[in-house]
């Protein structure tokens, strides 16, 4: 993420901050504003919003966030969301927030919500002060372990879902052909009833199209013949005074001083063209006008013959191709019914090949997560480790359930022990909060390989911790930071030290108003802010003294 522009949010009248790579610290008193800053990078990833956020005196708020894609397969997961990437890699995303709606661009265009979470996955994963409590329901630990598993489960996982939808329909028509005799001759005669009651009809595609146009010209034949005999009687020959006449006269005017001038001859043959086409048209209208003329039998037939197509389309589909094809499944159902035992031990067998199909599946699925947990396992203690769990022993334990799902036939559960001679227990039962965090971020930083986003962010991860584990945190987010960026927001200066950048968030009062600003602090700005966060708002020389050794030890930490 390389910028977030917000203006008239909450107590942000307007500010700006440009991350850099690496470790982003945000800094700041409790109630300064550094949830509402990065709740806005929510908001412009689709998040909720309501009228309630805009700032006091304000008739809207804005949001924008700007992302840099560097990586190929990023910017061809973007642009497969149908979304513009420029040429430099740059995505803009920007979110207007008004009292009765809001509105989203992405590079200009305007996305809705769904697609704006769709992005979210791509760009960046966001990790809030609760989002711990999601590592206690064992549902999560599947999908982190499928996660970790990489494209060889995705693939097998979206071959799966293929097979077991094929089942659950052989399932669902098995199901369906399950009936007694009784019930079976019932379905047999509506069946045969509908199919004859269609076949008896004697449809034909594009009949109910032409009855409908005779039908409206029969229906209005007395207004056709008014206006069309009204128009023979003003271009006929017949009648004195009509528009042949005139043209008659004037081609014969014309043409006795046609010798007087050869350009007349020009203007005589286009009138006489004219009087051509008047003569033929003419024509025209008096044969329409004996047509016209129908059998009030002819009318009555018409008008029978759509009213029964009618009556088909209400009952059996909207168009006559819609009927054809009901007939055709009443054709299909009646032979099912006639041979009911065969069509049954037909999908008996279907149904037993596609359920070993997906057990067949499931066992390879399954087999690819219990190696992934094996691997997750080792890799996880060892991070544990380092984030001063000094005892603990981590597994990914595997059940089978009764029976097979879309997702497979394994129940996932993260085990722990945390204290020497312990039995491993589900996280439910054994973690607290801190160790949940610590937990989550052990998992980041394992999985972060898999990851295709380019940017963390932590909301207080150091929830419940202090002393010695804090700076093993701070550490754990430094490693993190050199192949991610990462932007976190901390109240325990260990973790501040670490800082590759450093932004104070700060609550300015002044002519009347509160705000909340957010500025970029380096050098001797970063030793008073540590010193703050060690020893309060009075800044001795010895907390200053303490806050230079311990960015000195986050400094020598971080070369290695």
């Amino acid at each position: 993420m390389v910028s977030l522009h917000v203006k008239n949010l909450a107590l942000i009248q307007e500010t700006e901050v440009f991350f850099g790579p690496g470790l982003n610290i945000l800094t700041g008193e409790t109630g300064a504003g550094k949830s509402i800053l990065l709740g806005s990078v929510s908001l412009a990833l689709g998040g909720r919003a309501d009228r309630d956020m805009i700032r006091t005196g304000a008739d809207q708020a804005l949001v924008e966030l700007v992302f840099a894609l560097d990586r190929k397969e990023q910017a061809d997961r973007v642009r497969a969301l149908d979304i513009p990437v420029e040429e430099d890699g740059m995505v803009i995303l920007q979110r207007r927030i008004l009292p009765g709606r809001s509105l989203s661009r992405v590079n200009g265009e305007t996305v809705n919500g769904r697609l704006l979470k769709e992005l979210s996955g791509i760009l960046i994963d966001i990790h809030g002060q609760h989002d711990s409590q999601k590592l206690l329901k064992p549902k999560r630990h599947l999908e982190i372990l499928d996660d970790f598993a990489g494209e060889e489960a995705a693939g097998l996982k979206r071959e799966l879902k293929k097979s077991w939808e094929a089942f659950r329909q052989t399932q669902k028509l098995l199901a369906e052909c399950s009936m007694d005799s009784r019930e079976r001759e019932r379905a047999l005669s509506l069946a045969g009833f509908e199919e004859q009651e269609i076949a008896d009809a004697g449809l034909k595609e594009g009949e109910d199209e032409q009855l409908e146009g005779r039908y409206r010209k029969m229906a209005n034949s007395r207004r056709i013949a008014e206006a069309v005999g009204a128009a023979w009687e003003l271009t006929g020959s017949e009648t004195e005074g009509g528009v042949s006449e005139a043209v008659g006269r004037a081609l014969r005017e014309l043409s006795s001083v046609s010798a007087c001038d050869e350009e007349l001859e020009q203007l005589i043959s286009m009138l006489s063209d004219m009087e051509g086409l008047l003569n033929d048209f003419n024509h025209s209208v008096s044969e329409y006008l004996s047509d016209l003329e129908f059998d009030q039998a002819d009318f009555i037939q018409v008008e029978e013959r759509l009213n029964l197509i009618n009556r088909l389309k209400e009952k059996y589909g909207n168009t006559i191709p819609e009927i054809l094809r009901y007939q055709e499944e009443r054709q299909q159902e009646i032979e099912r019914l006639q041979d009911a035992d065969a069509y049954r031990e037909r999908l008996q067998g279907r149904l037993e090949e596609e359920r070993a199909q997906v057990e067949r599946l499931c066992a390879q699925l399954s087999g690819i997560r219990r190696r992934a947990g094996e691997r997750l396992s080792q890799l996880l203690i060892a991070a544990l480790s380092d984030l001063n769990f000094s005892h603990v022993d981590f597994d990914v334990l595997l059940t089978q359930k009764d029976c097979p799902a879309s997702d497979g036939w394994d129940e996932v559960s993260f085990r722990i022990s945390t204290n020497p001679g312990e039995p491993k227990k589900p996280l439910s039962e054994v973690a607290s909060g801190g160790e949940l965090s610590r937990i989550m971020l052990a998992l980041k930083t394992v999985t972060a390989a898999q990851e295709d986003r380019d940017t963390f962010i932590f909301d207080e991860i150091d929830t419940g911790i202090s002393g010695k584990t804090a700076w093993k945190v701070s550490q754990k987010l430094a490693v993190l930071g050199k192949a991610r960026q990462v932007i976190c927001i901390t109240h325990l200066p260990q973790i501040a030290a670490m800082a590759d950048n450093h932004f104070v968030i700060e609550k300015k009062s002044g002519d009347g108003t509160t705000r909340t600003c957010i500025e970029e602090i380096r050098g001797a700005a970063v030793e008073r802010e540590l010193a703050r966060m060690l020893g309060g708002d009075v800044l001795t020389e010895s907390a200053l003294a303490n806050a230079r050794e311990l960015k000195e030890m986050a400094e020598h930490t971080k070369q290695y």
